[in-house]
């Protein structure tokens, strides 16, 4: 009976969905910003997979088609830019100057630490992508030759990051402009970060959803410099 139910296409479906939902309402119960979802949900995969001795692999031939909205989802990015056209004309020039210093720091932080580090071509690339949404940054990894599963685990970890110490690092940097904050989250830990920042404010959550696309959009434009530097 536990060989079929793990051996099921829906299997890996359930129990990531359970597993979220479990996540939203420890958030919702709780408030700690250390319970978010994504990273609830992910321990408790873990946890369930090593318990039960369930193989990875039984696990994402369910859990497979859920990457499969990754594209349709970046597509929908198209939406908040659109819905936010008259916030992106009001402040085009914040904003570009903004998700570009954002994207180029991204970057520049890899290349330094890869620099530390001692990092191969493919590693270094690897993480290039790190601050990006993630359908996007796998197209990138896949590109420059990285590891494609590291870079979304750090792409994932870096969305978790920025939405657990977004608000803390605004009120310790003293940034209290809305549009500023909603740029910086945005830039740094794409769509999971967001959702911190629409939690934030309204402004805050256009501003922050409004350069997902353009951050992504402008390191396409540049990473291909970045990675022919190691």
């Amino acid at each position: 009976m536990n060989e079929f139910l793990f051996n099921s296409w829906t299997f890996g479906i359930v129990i990531s969905i359970v597993s979220y939902q479990f996540g939203i309402f420890l958030k919702k119960k709780y408030k700690s910003p250390l319970l978010n979802p994504l990273l609830v949900s992910i321990t408790c995969v873990i946890l369930f997979l090593v318990a039960f001795d369930v193989d990875y692999e039984s696990y994402y031939n369910g859990a497979k088609y859920l990457g499969y909205l990754l594209t349709p989802a970046t597509i929908c990015l198209a939406i908040p830019l659109y819905e936010q056209l008259d916030l992106l004309k009001k402040h085009l020039k914040a904003i570009l100057l903004g998700v570009s210093a954002g994207v180029l720091a991204s970057l520049s932080s890899v290349y330094l630490l890869a620099l530390l580090f001692h990092f191969s071509h493919e590693q270094y690339v690897t993480f290039l992508p790190k601050s990006i949404t993630t359908a996007i940054g796998i197209s990138i990894s896949e590109e420059l030759g990285g590891f494609v599963t590291v870079s979304v685990v750090a792409i994932i970890i870096t969305g978790i990051l920025g939405n657990i110490a977004a608000e803390k690092i605004c009120s310790i940097c003293r940034i209290q402009e809305p549009v500023a904050k909603g740029l910086a989250i945005g830039t740094s830990s794409h769509a999971i970060g967001t959702v911190k920042a629409m939690e934030m404010g309204k402004v805050e959550g256009a501003m922050s959803s409004l350069t997902i696309a353009m951050a992504g959009i402008f390191t396409v434009f540049i990473v291909t410099f970045f990675s022919d530097l190691l």
